[in-house]
């Protein structure tokens, strides 16, 4: 395999730590610490090792931060009560709910408990509303999203590219089309009904992918020349692997982001990033 063809998201995110941190300490030198909580409401182990991974990063940065366990089947009702406690804690800065939930809860209405202020994850109606009308400055934007845009422009602006995206779920596919629109690009957004979807990404110079179907793109979706954000996290069997198959199209493509190491601790570092600017909302707005 071709490491050369990686666009790893380790090194960008360790950037990002280290800007993190060091407007962690002016925030303490100003009488602010920082604190951000995470709701686990279900038993996926993997939803429980995100936590765990930024309960580590948060002790790193020197940020407070509460792990909040509703166990393993919460009810809705339990899991909207403690988002609305997080919501009027004023020492709590920032909060998110972690995902995979358990079958039964509802993570988008429970969602809507959380302030846009507090919305670290940039997944609020309201903050998704912001970004898709233009106003992405007044807004948090989803940190996956974020994600897949720094990786594309690692060789250059989206600006005036045409880019294809596959998959339009709420938490990565809406809100990276809007942000996408707001940067220039030419998007077409593509589903699980679209026609000759190899056709319809032939001409793109970007295809970002978040589907949640393991391996679904191979290479005979993709072009030479391309760069491929695999978005994806899927575990098969004790592997982790992407919605694309990275070794058939490492044949074809001229970058790609490998899975793990490339969207998600890039993500996991503009949550961090993410909470800053939480702060200074809510220090424009009178919060603090």
């Amino acid at each position: 395999m071709n490491d050369e063809k990686f666009l790893d998201g380790r090194a960008m995110a360790k950037s990002i730590r280290e800007s993190v941190k060091a407007e962690i300490l002016q925030l303490k030198e100003s009488g602010i610490i920082p604190r951000m909580a995470v709701v686990l409401a279900t038993d996926d182990p993997s939803a429980h090792s995100y936590a765990q991974t930024k309960q580590k990063m948060a002790a790193n940065l020197g940020i407070q931060f509460d792990l909040v366990d509703l166990r393993i089947s919460p009810t809705q009702k339990e899991l909207e009560s403690k988002i609305s406690a997080l919501a009027n804690d004023v020492e709590v800065h920032g909060a998110l709910l972690e995902f995979p939930l358990a079958a039964n809860l509802d993570g988008q209405k429970a969602l809507e408990f959380l302030p846009a202020h507090k919305d670290i994850d940039g997944l609020t109606s309201a903050n998704l509303g912001l970004t898709m009308a233009g106003s992405e400055s007044d807004a948090i934007l989803s940190a996956t999203a974020q994600a897949c845009i720094e990786l594309a422009e690692v060789e250059g602006s989206v600006k005036g590219k045409r880019i294809g995206l596959v998959g339009r779920g709420r938490t990565v596919g809406r809100p990276l089309a809007a942000m996408l629109i707001n940067r220039q690009a030419t998007v077409t957004v593509c589903n699980s009904q679209t026609k000759d979807l190899s056709e319809v990404l032939r001409d793109c110079a970007v295809v970002i992918v978040a589907i949640g179907k393991p391996q679904f793109i191979t290479k005979d979706h993709l072009t030479s020349g391309q760069i491929v954000i695999d978005a994806g996290i899927n575990v098969v069997g004790d592997s982790m692997v992407g919605d694309v198959d990275a070794d058939g199209a490492m044949e074809k493509v001229h970058r790609i982001t490998p899975v793990p190491g490339g969207v998600g601790p890039l993500t996991t570092a503009i949550i961090f990033r993410n909470l800053l600017q939480a702060i200074k909302i809510q220090k424009s707005k009178g919060y603090l």
